[in-house]
């Protein structure tokens, strides 16, 4: 898949990463993330998947900020994994007004409260700290317009599995995506809930 048909405001930061065309593994999943549909993104490290999420999620936000409810939740491990992904997603959101945000255990929940509420668009959180500032009212999930899980083979540990599947539970239909180096038990369990009709792109 070529480029060209990106929010001319992506393909802008695109180029200016880089960027010039999709790898074989993005054409795949590019068009099925762009059409909306559901999807498990099962591929190993280092094929692209993280760039064809940040891609997608941006250009279904219009590369523009609205209002302040956040419209895209990503779900990561741990604060390494959130603040790499928020590093990663501002190499291509230069150009736009869109407004990322890290959402970690690791820090006082009172100020991320206030930092969310403050506006943010694309929220990139752990699942346990996102699970507890939602039942503080801490942040509002109404608009959410996409729900990705990142590199979701930790899922088995912790509690990790129920803090998603309770959280699936509070949001409006959405676009959902799970993205895995393989299918495990725990994540293909989901499409009993919320990933009923998912596409599979391996």
């Amino acid at each position: 898949m070529s480029f060209k048909k990106l929010h001319p405001l992506l393909k802008e930061s695109l180029e200016n990463a880089g960027f010039k065309t999709s790898n074989p593994f993005q054409k795949k999943v590019l068009p099925v993330l762009k059409g909306g549909a559901d999807a498990y993104i099962i591929a190993p490290k280092a094929s692209g998947k993280t760039t064809a999420l940040i891609i997608a999620t941006i250009h279904k936000l219009k590369a523009e900020a609205f209002e302040d409810s956040p419209r895209a939740l990503i779900i990561v491990k741990d604060k390494k994994e959130a603040l790499e992904l928020k590093s990663e997603f501002e190499r291509f959101t230069k150009t736009t007004d869109l407004r990322v945000y890290a959402l970690y255990d690791e820090y006082d929940i009172e100020k991320q409260k206030e930092e969310v509420y403050y506006g943010q668009d694309i929220v990139i959180a752990t699942p346990s700290r996102l699970s507890k500032l939602y039942f503080l009212n801490g942040i509002h999930l109404g608009e959410i317009q996409l729900f990705a899980i990142e590199d979701a083979d930790y899922l088995g540990r912790q509690n990790a599995y129920n803090h998603i599947l309770r959280l699936s539970e509070s949001i409006d239909r959405c676009q959902f995506i799970i993205m895995a180096d393989e299918m495990n038990s725990k994540i293909k369990n989901y499409q009993n809930s919320f990933m009923a009709n998912a596409h599979l792109v391996k």
